[in-house]
């Protein structure tokens, strides 16, 4: 299957969205041809928006049998040249983890959506979460580096589908994309189009096809993929393998692939960070959050400051890699660093590795309901009593 060329910028649209519509949106103007998946809550309107305009786009939706198989298929679709895509939530994430490190290790880009829910388990369909951070992070076993984009809006999540693509394809890799059931069902303007929508095309092989490795990879760390038809020999395993692609346990050869896996991603940092810093120029508190959370802390950072104290967000938009960097420098001057989340924890425990030297307090609610501006306000103003 040929992708359409949709490098073209499109006149800019406004539309009412939501951000599961806004992600099917944004997918089919990434360039996105296939899809593969299974219904879930609070995923599911990804898939039904995607059956109606993938097969319009010249593309492919199928509903697989389970998230297993859902999973396998993106793999196989991307490995068959297109760019590919899946939507889960919750249980459905926990079932794609042995597949995603397929991708991860063979190398197979692809983009994976998640939308947070309750849990664990079955847990609370309908209800937000913030549970999954470490998930996206370490679910499949092994050592793997991977990409995870944070979007808070219908608005950011249309742009960071985009981008997803884009980073999949430059650095050859799987990207989740992890938002949470308020962020996803919740309308609202999405500016569309209104500028080229694909910036990153898939780096494929060239020159003599009797030596071609299919994971000598170019300066950059990124190897080039055979396009289908093009007659280059390739094998592809989730063994530990050689630059041949064939299954190897040489001790400096798995040493070397390994932290090749990871050296691509730091060669494109540049690309993958990404983050907002609100009015920490001079804050002595500094508030991190993603998702709703963040959403809720903008607002009471207004509030900190109608009452005179200094307060301050960080939201990373890129939630993995982590923009540790960036953390550091609207941090510099905090004295206290406040983290609000739906879970008991996770992205604390990340603040509290990066930031050693700081005090770092959580505000964490787990009954499936939102951490609200004046709970979040609250326990920044108490922390800038205190600092």
């Amino acid at each position: 299957m040929n992708a359409p060329d949709r490098s073209h910028a499109k006149p800019a649209a406004a539309k009412l969205l939501s951000g599961n519509a806004a992600c099917a949106q944004g997918a089919i103007d990434a360039g996105c041809t296939f899809f593969a998946g299974y219904p879930i809550t609070p995923s599911s309107e990804i898939a039904e928006r995607l059956s109606v305009l993938l097969p319009k786009a010249g593309g492919v939706f199928i509903q697989m049998e389970d998230e297993i198989a859902a999973m396998a298929a993106v793999v196989g679709a991307s490995m068959g040249g297109v760019k590919a895509l899946t939507a889960t939530s919750g249980p459905g994430f926990s079932l794609k983890q042995e597949n995603i490190g397929y991708a991860a290790g063979a190398e197979i880009p692809c983009v994976v959506v998640n939308v947070m829910r309750g849990g664990p388990s079955t847990g609370m369909p309908t209800r937000p979460s913030q549970a999954d951070i470490y998930q996206t992070r370490y679910g499949s076993h092994g050592d793997y580096p991977i990409i995870v984009l944070a979007p808070a809006s219908a608005r950011e999540i249309y742009s960071e589908t985009i981008r997803a693509f884009d980073l999949a394809e430059t650095c050859r890799t799987p990207v989740v994309l992890l938002y949470d059931q308020v962020i996803a069902q919740s309308s609202e303007t999405v500016t569309l189009g209104g500028r080229p929508l694909v910036h990153a095309t898939r780096k494929w092989a060239s020159g003599p096809r009797d030596s071609y490795k299919p994971y000598a990879a170019d300066a950059d760390g990124v190897p080039p993929m055979p396009r289908p038809g093009d007659g280059y020999r390739t094998h592809t395993t989730g063994l530990t393998h050689s630059e041949s692609g064939f299954p190897s346990q040489d001790p400096e050869t798995v040493t070397r692939n390994l932290g090749r896996l990871y050296a691509k991603l730091d060669h494109f940092r540049d690309l993958i960070d990404s983050f907002e810093a609100v009015r920490c120029e001079d804050a002595e508190v500094v508030i991190v959050a993603i998702g709703i959370s963040a959403r809720a802390a903008r607002r009471a950072v207004d509030a900190c400051r109608a009452e005179g104290h200094k307060v301050g967000l960080f939201r990373p938009i890129t939630l993995w890699p982590f923009p540790e960097i960036a953390l550091r420098e609207a941090t510099k001057h905090a004295r206290a660093i406040l983290v609000p989340e739906l879970n008991i924890g996770q992205l604390r425990l990340e603040i509290e590795r990066l930031l050693r030297d700081r005090r770092v307090e959580g505000l964490h609610l787990i009954s499936g309901e939102p951490i609200t501006p004046a709970q979040i306000a609250a326990a920044a103003s108490k922390l800038a009593t205190e600092a």
